[in-house]
C-alpha cells in the first residue's frame, strides 16, 4: 500500500468519526441539568418570561433538539461554529486567540516529557534492577500518580515563592507588552521581531507550567521505554550486533531504540493530543489564557456554543495526532508498507 493511498483511507474514515463525536457532544452538552437561560441572564431578567422566551428564540433553544444538531452540523460543514451566547463573539475567531497558547504551553510541555521519559526509561532498561534504575521507576510513579494540581501548587510555593527561581503566573510579567502577534506565541512573536528580552521572559514562564503539564506524560513514557527496551534487549538481533565489535552505545541507540519506539510513539501522539486538548487545571493555576481556561468559564455560564465548539476542536486535535501516528507507524514499520 502506497502512502498516498494509507493517507486517503485514512482521511475517509475521518469524516463519519467527527460527524460521530459531533452528535455525542451535542447530547452530553444537552443532557447537563440546567438552564443557559438562568447562567446567562441576570434575576430580574430571568425572571420576565418575554425575556426569557426572546432568549430562547435568538439562541435556537425553542427548537426540538433534532432541529438544533442539524441546524449546528449545517452550520459546522459551512466553517461556522456558531456564536458564543456570553461574549457574542463568532467561537471560532475566540478558538484561534486562545488556542496558540495552549499549543505553545503543550508543546513544550510535550518536549519536556519526550527528552525526559525516552532517556530515563532507556537508562532504566539498560541498568535494570540497579540504583538508578530504582530511582527512575520511582520518579516516574510519582509524575503518573500525583495530582497536576497539586503539583502545581508545591512548584509555585517552593520555585516562585520561597526560592525565587521562576517568574509567578501567567504568559508574561505584567511591565511587558506582548510582542506583535504573528502566530500567537509568544516565543515565536517576540523571536520574529528580534525583541530578545520577552523573548527570554516568555521562555522563562514556560518553565514552571510546562514541567507540571509534563510530569505525567515524562512518567508514563519513561515507563513504556522501559518496558519495551528491556524486550528489545533480550532479542538475537541485539547479540549479533554486538557480536559484530560495535560499540554498545550504538548498538543501543541504532538497533535498540528504533525497534522500541512502536509503543512510545503511540503514548507520545496521545499525549500531545491530551495536552493540546487543553489542561483546564494548569491553565487556570497558572492564569494561562488557553483553550482549556476557555473551556473552563463557558461551563460556568452554560455557553452551549463554546463548548460544542471546544469539543470538536478537541476532536480534531485527536484524530490528527492519531493520523500523525498512523504515518510514524508506516513509516517505522516496513510490515505496513507491504501490507
Amino acid at each position: 500500500m502506497s502512502l498516498h493511498q494509507f493517507l486517503a483511507r485514512r482521511l475517509v474514515l475521518m469524516i463519519p468519526l467527527l460527524i460521530g463525536i459531533s452528535l455525542v457532544a451535542f447530547i452530553i452538552s444537552n443532557a447537563i441539568p440546567a438552564d443557559p437561560t438562568a447562567a446567562n441572564l441576570g434575576e430580574r431578567a430571568a425572571a420576565d418570561p418575554k425575556i426569557v422566551a426572546a432568549f430562547r428564540e435568538k439562541w435556537g433553544l425553542d427548537e426540538p433538539l433534532h432541529v438544533q444538531y442539524l441546524t449546528y452540523l449545517s452550520n459546522l460543514l459551512k466553517g461556522d461554529m456558531g456564536t458564543s451566547i456570553r461574549s457574542r463573539r463568532p467561537v471560532s475567531e475566540e478558538l484561534g486567540r486562545f488556542l496558540p497558547a495552549t499549543i505553545e504551553l503543550a508543546t513544550f510541555g510535550i518536549l519536556v516529557s519526550l527528552v525526559a521519559g525516552v532517556i530515563f526509561g532507556v537508562i532504566s532498561a539498560v541498568w535494570r534492577n540497579r540504583p538508578i534504575d530504582f530511582i527512575v521507576r520511582i520518579l516516574s510513579l510519582i509524575g503518573v500518580s500525583a495530582p497536576v494540581f497539586w503539583l502545581a501548587l508545591i512548584g509555585l510555593i517552593l520555585l516562585y515563592l520561597r526560592w525565587d527561581l521562576v517568574p509567578g503566573p501567567g504568559r508574561l510579567d505584567p511591565k511587558l507588552r506582548p510582542p506583535p502577534g504573528v502566530t500567537g506565541l509568544y516565543t515565536v512573536d517576540s523571536l520574529l521581531a528580534g525583541d530578545w528580552r520577552t523573548l527570554r521572559n516568555a521562555l522563562e514562564h514556560l518553565i514552571l507550567p510546562s514541567l507540571v503539564l509534563g510530569a505525567y506524560s515524562a512518567g508514563l513514557i519513561t515507563r513504556i521505554t522501559r518496558s519495551s527496551m528491556l524486550e528489545v534487549l533480550s532479542m538475537e538481533y541485539m547479540t549479533t550486533a554486538r557480536s559484530k565489535g560495535l560499540r554498545e552505545w550504538t548498538v543501543i541507540t541504532r538497533h535498540g531504540l528504533r525497534n522500541a519506539l512502536m509503543p512510545v510513539v503511540t503514548i507520545i501522539g496521545l499525549s500531545y493530543g491530551n495536552l493540546l486538548s487543553g489542561a483546564v487545571l494548569t491553565e487556570t493555576i497558572f492564569a494561562w489564557e488557553g483553550i482549556g481556561r476557555y473551556a473552563y468559564n463557558a461551563a460556568r455560564t452554560l455557553d452551549f456554543p463554546v463548548l460544542m465548539g471546544v469539543s470538536m476542536l478537541i476532536a480534531i486535535i485527536f484524530v490528527l495526532m492519531n493520523l500523525i501516528v498512523d504515518i510514524l507507524y508506516y513509516w517505522l514499520d516496513p510490515r505496513l508498507r507491504q501490507a
